[in-house]
C-alpha cells in the first residue's frame, strides 16, 4: 500500500523560504504524476503545483507561479516543493498527492482526480 509522508512545514516570516518534502513508501511513484495541494481553515483544498511522471511537464497555480518550484527525485521516491518569497496568504496545510494513472503526462489540478494523499504538513507565514 502506497503511503506518503510530508515534512518541512513550520513557521516562517513573510519573504522567507521553505522546502517541503514528500517521501513515498510501499510502492514506487516514479511512473506517476504528482501534485501538491493546500488547505487553509474553512477553505477547500486547492491545487498548488503538479509534475508529470517524466518531470518534463509542470503546472502551477497562478498565485504561486514564479515563487514555488516542484521537483521530483525518483531515486529517492520523493517529490519536493520549494517555496520562496512566502506570503501570509500561503499559510495552510500542504498535502502531496499521487495520480495513479501510469505514465500520465497530464497534470490534474482537481483534487478528486488524485488517488493517494499524505497526512499534510502545516506551513504558517507570519507578517
Amino acid at each position: 500500500q502506497l503511503q506518503l509522508v510530508e515534512s518541512g512545514g513550520g513557521l516562517v516570516q513573510a519573504g522567507g523560504s521553505r522546502r517541503l518534502s514528500c517521501v513515498a513508501s510501499g510502492h514506487t511513484i516514479n511512473n506517476y504524476a504528482l501534485g501538491w495541494f493546500r488547505q487553509a481553515p474553512g477553505k477547500e483544498r486547492d491545487f498548488v503545483a503538479g509534475i508529470s511522471w517524466s518531470g518534463r511537464s509542470t503546472d502551477y497555480a497562478s498565485s504561486v507561479k514564479g515563487r514555488f518550484t516542484i521537483s521530483r527525485d525518483n531515486a529517492k521516491n520523493t517529490v519536493f516543493l520549494q517555496m520562496d518569497n512566502l506570503k501570509p496568504e500561503d499559510t495552510a496545510v500542504y498535502y502531496c498527492a499521487v495520480d495513479d494513472r501510469r505514465y500520465s503526462s497530464v497534470v490534474f489540478v482537481t483534487a478528486r482526480l488524485y488517488d493517494y494523499w499524505g497526512q499534510g504538513t502545516q506551513v504558517t507565514v507570519s507578517s
